[in-house]
């Protein structure tokens, strides 16, 4: 089957599109939605722009689709996405990384519905640790680039997502009960390197930007490149 990819730079999109591909399926393209709401129900929004960075390395084209990010009203911009990457690519379905957001996955699903596409979301329902045990041991290198939650700290910007942070991560949703995939907008990574590149991202400059008094904050990456490994 042709595939397209939903990406927004994070592990679970990006998982989705190797787990997908793995099963021998052609993947062809790949989209993303910058939205200009930092609160956007559906879409990731720090560090978007790299995902350019991440189609090149996969040899592949992106298709971008803008939308202001309000709620429901960003289906639409989410349907006509969709539907360009089916008229320039002749997909035939959609991965995206939905895990546990019903809200999320049941509105692709209505859209792809609709556009007579097929809804794929290889790690929905699948447990929380074990996903992220997954992409470790299938050498996705992730870097960690927001934070919001309990026991989440500056000092976690920017650190890898590995054995040991996850390690940190289920004593924390021991303690907390945060999400250790970061389902619940607990944190968000930005993928250097995995299997689907040919090329890793390297991270030159950056700059952390931290509410003390909200005790959240995220990695703004001003410089990275592609590099042979």
């Amino acid at each position: 089957m042709k595939i397209g990819s939903l990406i927004s730079g994070g592990k679970d999109s990006m998982f989705a599109a190797y787990l997908t591909k793995k099963e021998g399926n052609e993947l062809v393209c790949l989209g993303t939605m910058h939205a200009e709401n930092a609160d956007s129900y559906m879409f990731h929004v720090p560090n978007i722009r790299l995902t350019k960075l991440q189609a090149e390395s996969m040899v592949l084209p992106l298709v971008e689709g803008k939308t202001k990010g309000v709620k429901e009203d960003e289906l639409s911009d989410l349907e006509d996405l969709l539907r360009e990457m089916k008229e320039q690519h002749e997909i035939e379905g959609i991965t995206t990384g939905a895990i546990a957001s019903q809200y999320q996955k049941s509105r692709v699903d209505a859209i792809c519905e609709k556009l007579g596409l097929k809804s794929i979301a290889p790690l929905w329902g699948r447990d929380q640790e074990g996903i992220v045990k997954e992409m470790i041991e299938s050498k996705f290198e992730i870097i960690i680039i927001s934070v919001a939650a309990e026991g989440l700290d500056e000092r976690w910007l920017g650190r890898e997502l590995d054995d040991g942070a996850l390690g940190d991560l289920m004593k924390l949703h021991m303690k907390y009960k945060i999400s250790p995939v970061g389902e619940g907008g607990e944190y968000d990574t930005f993928v250097i390197n995995c299997p689907l590149f040919d090329r890793k991202i390297e991270i030159g400059e950056t700059e952390k930007h931290w509410d003390t008094k909200a005790r959240w904050g995220w990695l703004e990456i001003k410089k990275a490149r592609l590099v042979d490994v």
